[in-house]
C-alpha cells in the first residue's frame, strides 16, 4: 500500500500551519497529502442535511477543507492532495487515519495543548496511542522558518535548511528513531545533530572531577558506537554529536530551539486508556518551539 501524509484540520492557525508543513514534507518524500476534518456532527447518508441546526456547522466544515485545499493546491501545484470530512470523533478518526499514513501531522498550541478540535485529554490520548510517527507543529511555523536566517537575521527560504536534532537514548531502543532522523536529514540535505543528555547518578556522594570525566567519556564512546552503523547507511549526512549534562527534558527543549525538526522516541502504549506520553515527550509538547516528531517504539 502506498502511504501518504495525513494532516488533521479544524480551521485553527495551528492546524493550518500543520497542513502546510505536511505538504512540504509530502513533497520531500514523494508522497501524497490527505487533509482530514473530523466532526461527529456530520449527518448520516440520507439524513436531512437542510435542517437549520446542521447547515451552519456543515458549511463551516466544508469551508475549512475547501480553503485549505485551495491554498495548498496553489502553493504546491506539483503535490497531489485529497481532502475528506469524516463523521467521527476527532481522536478515533485520526488514529484510524494514521494507520495507513507515513506521518500524522497535527497542530500544537504549546502549554500542553494539541491544537483546535484536538484539545486537552483527547489530544494527549491521541498522541499517546498513535502507532505511526506523529508531528506536532506550532502556528508560527512557516516554510521560511525551516531555513537558517539570512545575513540580516531574517527568515528566508533562500538559505539552507536548519539541522535535524534527534534525541538519542544510548540505553534504550532507538533504531526507528535514528532511521527516521537520518532520513529526514538526508531529504533536507541538512546536518543531523545527535543529542544525548547525561548526568551523574544520585548516590548520596558528590563525585569528583575524575568520576564526572569518566562518566562523560563513557557516554561519548557509547554514542559514537551507536551512531557508527547509521553513518555508514547514510554517508551523505553530516553528523554532529552533542552531549550535555542535565535531565533529558531540559536538554532537549534547549536543543529544539535552533533545529528545523526535533525527533525523539515514545514508548508504545498497549492499553486503550490513558494519555500519558512520558515526561520528556510531555515537556516537549509543552515547551518546544520547533516541530517535534514522536516515533513510537516498543
Amino acid at each position: 500500500m502506498t502511504r501518504h501524509v495525513v494532516a488533521g484540520l479544524d480551521g485553527s492557525r495551528e492546524s493550518l500551519a500543520a497542513a502546510d508543513w505536511a505538504a512540504r514534507e509530502a513533497l520531500r518524500r514523494g508522497l501524497s497529502l490527505r487533509l482530514v476534518h473530523a466532526w461527529e456532527g456530520l449527518p448520516d447518508d440520507g439524513a436531512d442535511a437542510n435542517l437549520p441546526e446542521l447547515r451552519a456547522p456543515q458549511y463551516h466544515a466544508r469551508r475549512v477543507l475547501r480553503q485549505a485545499l485551495d491554498v495548498l493546491s496553489e502553493r504546491y501545484p506539483q503535490l497531489y492532495i485529497a481532502a475528506e470530512q469524516v463523521r467521527r470523533q476527532p481522536g478515533p478518526a485520526l488514529l484510524a487515519e494514521a494507520a495507513d499514513a507515513e506521518l500524522l501531522v497535527i497542530g500544537n498550541r504549546g502549554s500542553g495543548v494539541v491544537g483546535g478540535f484536538m484539545s486537552g485529554s483527547v489530544a494527549m490520548a491521541t498522541v499517546a496511542h498513535v502507532d505511526r510517527p506523529v508531528v506536532l507543529v506550532r502556528a508560527e511555523e512557516t516554510a521560511a522558518e525551516e531555513h537558517l536566517p539570512d545575513g540580516s537575521g531574517k527568515a528566508s527560504t533562500r538559505t539552507p535548511l536548519r539541522d535535524v536534532a534527534v534525541a538519542v537514548d544510548i540505553g534504550g531502543p532507538c533504531d526507528d528513531v535514528l532511521d527516521f532522523a537520518f532520513r529526514a536529514a538526508e531529504l533536507r540535505r541538512a546536518p543531523l545533530r545527535a543529542v544525548h543528555a547525561w548526568h551523574v547518578p544520585l548516590t548520596g556522594v558528590v563525585p569528583g572531577v575524575e568520576e564526572r570525566t569518566r562518566i562523560r567519556e563513557e557516554a561519548e564512546r557509547e554514542l559514537t558506537g551507536l551512531l557508527r552503523p547509521w553513518r555508514a547507511k547514510y554517508p551523505d549526512v553530516t553528523v554532529l554529536e552533542n552531549l550535555h549534562e542535565g535531565r533529558a527534558a531540559h536538554v532537549l527543549v534547549r536543543a529544539a530551539g535552533g533545529a528545523g525538526l526535533l525527533v525523539m522516541g515514545r514508548r508504545r502504549r498497549r492499553t486503550a486508556i490513558g494519555s500519558h506520553t512520558g515526561p520528556v515527550a510531555h515537556a516537549l509538547i509543552h515547551h518546544a518551539s520547533r516541530p517535534v516528531v514522536l516515533i513510537p517504539h516498543d
